[in-house]
């Protein structure tokens, strides 16, 4: 009986496609960061990205673009021609209602060429922007690994279309992915899942963008939130609970102005879709600051010994790159799992995935 050749099997496949590459890792004037992540076992339910936008996108390419539509939104077709554009498409429209006036048209054209424009100024934003996505999928494993992958999928599914509506990532996108991951009503009653029952695909989510001024907004879906380390106290610093906006894991909090509220199954009523006002932010002020991201298979955010650890490990570290101080943290947190095992609680051991962006 024929064999997969090594590497072929789909928990190789899954272990690969969650785990990104050093050569991806975004250069950033003032901003150092790495990451690395162990699965518990084969694969894992972690996964974690680098959001290289200037070598994954071609931003010059899309920026061009813009101009160009900024330009041709306001020309109008010659006459008898069909429509060339989604532009034109709604003038054709606009004209066929009553009490259609030619400034009408003229307006709206001069609102979607200004549209453009402002895409291309947010585009420019985005060779001065690295984004980090961080995902936790309940449980470790092929499945877990799955789910991850969904996560990653429908991310960067709708990040394409974000960059050509917005220039950049608005909370829109996020609010996309949450649906994604939520139960439908209709695959409830026709599994005869009762609302108690755990039968949903459950992940966590942590998605920010760097700047080189030291400024990381982030959206929290679940998470554990960063942990702030300041280079100049030599310890972690306490955030105020309101710059730590966070809603509850993906797919379990459908906000009831959303649609399709009705077609899914929401365990907490959220009155409204987020907002720019939920996008928190925290800034490493000066040099030497880092910020660390985590998975609870690391610090799970309950124990105070444990944190203080980890911050010990961070403080006699952080004269050095942000690769060795991700991976003296995991050094720290595969020691545990060692414990762990030795004390027969093995099934204790989680996936374990470690972020560092540091302020040089």
């Amino acid at each position: 009986m024929a064999t997969s050749a090594p590497g072929n099997t789909i928990d190789e496949y899954l272990r690969k496609r969650l785990m990104p590459v050093e050569g991806v890792i975004p250069q950033l004037a003032g901003i150092e960061m790495y990451g690395n992540s162990i699965p518990a076992g084969r694969v894992g339910g972690d996964l974690f990205e680098y959001i290289n936008f200037q070598q994954r996108y071609n931003i010059d390419a899309r920026i061009a673009r813009a101009y160009k539509l900024a330009k041709k939104y306001l020309e109008p077709p010659p006459p008898g021609s069909s429509p060339r554009n989604e532009v034109d498409l709604h003038v054709q429209w606009l004209e066929s209602r009553p009490g259609f006036k030619v400034q009408d048209a003229i307006e709206y054209r001069k609102a979607k060429s200004s549209e453009q424009l402002r895409i291309a100024e947010n585009l420019h934003e985005l060779f001065t922007t690295a984004g980090i996505l961080l995902v936790d999928a309940q449980g470790h494993g092929i499945i877990a690994a799955k789910i991850a992958s969904t996560v990653h999928d429908t991310f960067h599914a709708f990040m394409l279309s974000e960059l050509d509506r917005n220039g950049r990532t608005t909370t829109d996108l996020f609010e996309t992915i949450n649906l994604r991951l939520a139960q439908s009503v209709t695959a409830r009653n026709a599994l005869g899942w009762g609302t108690e029952q755990n039968s949903q695909e459950i992940a966590t989510m942590l998605y920010g963008e760097i700047r080189p001024e030291g400024s990381f907004r982030f959206v929290n879906f679940g998470h554990l939130p960063p942990l702030v380390f300041s280079a100049e106290y030599g310890r972690f610093m306490e955030i105020k609970k309101e710059q730590m906006v966070q809603f509850l894991a993906l797919g379990l909090e459908i906000p009831e102005d959303h649609p399709d509220r009705n077609k899914y199954v929401s365990v907490k009523v959220r009155q409204r879709q987020m907002g720019i006002s939920d996008v928190a932010e925290i800034t490493l002020m000066n040099s030497g600051d880092l910020l660390l991201l985590h998975t609870d298979g690391v610090y799970d955010g309950s124990d105070e010994q444990d944190r203080l650890q980890i911050e010990a490990i961070v403080r006699e570290h952080k004269h050095q790159p942000a690769k060795d101080i991700c991976n003296a943290v995991l050094d720290y947190a595969v020691r545990k799992d060692s414990y762990l095992q030795q004390i027969g609680q093995a099934d204790m051991i989680d996936d374990k995935t470690v972020i560092i962006i540091k302020r040089a």
